[in-house]
């Protein structure tokens, strides 16, 4: 099965400028806000169907095409098209626009890829488009630039070597214990709602309790036999970086092509091995948390401080991922990574009740520097797992200190260990933005900007409020507040 996907497609052809305008095909594609409900971009169609809606495109002969010498695929071959009206607009397109600018198109496609790849003078021009876009006037050091490339392209090599030599397996074991605890924190929130009927929790709890946690790496990553069968095929020369990423470009997607008649693994490791790399995700096709290796070191955890700061630091993450489960997108999956419809309307439309007070809540916060309001629909996801997250993985902590006691404070501080918790929360977030790159953020993130990240969740939470002796109608202790979670 494959899925043919819209794509926003940008491009600037120097002296075709007024016949490259209609390629930024903004027009024909599905909005942001209508995006976030996975039915619509679900169209399941037959290669021949989908032949007779674009018929301007040959689709059997550009598919076989493209998944030889491994396929052959004939017109009963079941398609995904995200964007149905995306595509015949494409369609039409085609035909109306001159050959000439589409090849053009094509090979701006090929050279935009390829540039950072290129001289310095040619990365000068991509550097230009970079200070316009996200404000950036310098460019790394060539050194970092190449490990960013090789970190992105051979992300279980790299994994596994970060493993070997940095990663603390103490580590692991006490992320497990974490979301073990944070896991029934949410499962304890879910058991409490007042507003969830009987049928809609149960099937909510059987989702909690199937989700699959990846913790650090797969222990295949540390199996040298599993590395070489995973990169083998790949040709890699040394002194031509343009021809060895052109070797990795067709490496892995030769990789995706070959699985196609494979039977579907979810707990695969090469799905869960690229361990060098900070950041934290939700799979809800799998219905996974994952945390890799590289995010349980620094200021999100460390194993043997204080665990108010790593409940407040990778705690947050982790409630934040197990949230994404059961946000305005990952409730539409069910417990086994389906897209189906587990709710009860009533309890469905109460769901969606407390997601617009999120909604209009971040709608309406205002970037001061810039004068722009946040998008509220577009970072609803985000926002309510942070909201979530920082519920769960503050109860989850007053938990732990019922079972293993009370912490001490830090020397020298006059904070409690529940004040230390939410200062180790906020810190997470602690960012400094270029004007242009915190513009490009709330046009296009999914994501709101970090003050926001605290402000908002915090200002939610009772317990942030009583533990800091907040004023009633404060900024930090509204009278009106958000809840979904």
């Amino acid at each position: 099965m494959y899925v043919v996907e819209r794509k926003v497609i940008d491009v600037h052809v120097i002296g075709e400028k007024k016949d490259a305008i209609g390629w930024l095909m903004i027009s024909y594609s599905m909005p942001k806000e209508d995006r976030r409900n996975a039915s619509k971009l679900y169209n399941k169609m037959t290669i021949g169907e989908l032949q007779k809606l674009v018929p301007e495109i040959p689709w059997l002969e550009y598919i076989n095409r493209i998944i030889s010498p491994f396929f052959i695929v004939k017109t009963d071959e079941a398609v995904i098209v995200n964007v149905p009206e995306y595509v015949k607009n494409l369609g039409k397109l085609l035909t109306r626009t001159p050959k000439r600018v589409i090849a053009n198109y094509m090979m701006w496609r090929v050279t935009g890829a390829s540039v950072g790849y290129l001289n310095e003078d040619a990365r000068d021009i991509q550097l230009a488009y970079s200070k316009k876009l996200i404000g950036k006037e310098t460019r790394e050091p060539r050194w970092k630039e190449c490990m960013g490339t090789i970190s992105r392209s051979l992300a279980h090599a790299v994994g596994s070597m970060y493993v070997r030599k940095f990663f603390k397996e103490s580590a692991k074991s006490d992320a497990i214990i974490m979301v073990d605890y944070i896991r029934t924190e949410f499962e304890n929130i879910l058991k409490n709602l007042e507003w969830m009927d009987p049928l809609t929790r149960e099937r909510a709890l059987e989702k909690a309790r199937a989700i699959t946690p990846h913790i650090a790496y797969p222990p295949e990553l540390l199996m040298n036999d599993k590395l070489i069968e995973l990169y083998d095929g790949l040709i890699i020369t040394k002194g031509n970086l343009l021809e060895n990423m052109r070797n990795l470009t067709i490496f892995g997607t030769d990789y995706s092509f070959k699985r196609l008649r494979e039977k579907v693994n979810k707990k695969d490791w090469r799905n869960h091995g690229a361990a060098a790399v900070v950041n934290a995700y939700y799979s809800p096709l799998e219905n996974s948390i994952q945390f890799p290796a590289g995010i349980l070191q620094g200021t999100f955890f460390e194993a043997d401080r204080p665990k108010y700061m790593n409940f407040g630091g990778i705690g947050y993450v982790i409630g934040h991922e197990i949230t994404h489960g059961f946000d305005d997108t990952g409730r539409q999956f069910n417990a086994n990574g389906d897209l189906k419809d587990w709710w009860e309307e009533s309890t469905k439309n109460k769901f969606l009740e407390r997601a617009q007070c999120i909604i209009n809540q971040y709608g309406n916060y205002t970037v001061p520097e810039l004068n722009i309001t946040l998008n509220g629909i577009n970072t609803q996801g985000e926002n309510i797992a942070d909201n979530g997250g920082i519920k769960e993985a503050y109860h989850a902590y007053i938990n732990y200190t019922k079972i293993e006691g009370v912490e001490q404070k830090l020397p020298s501080l006059p904070y409690t260990p529940r004040q230390l918790f939410w200062l180790s929360a906020a810190n997470v977030w602690c960012s400094k933005y270029r004007p242009e790159t915190l513009k490009l953020r709330i046009v296009t993130g999914a994501h709101s900007p970090a003050q926001f990240r605290v402000n908002g969740p915090f200002s939610n939470r009772p317990e942030f409020a009583k533990d800091w002796n907040c004023p009633v109608g404060s900024k930090l202790n509204p009278v009106k507040r958000c809840s979904v979670w």
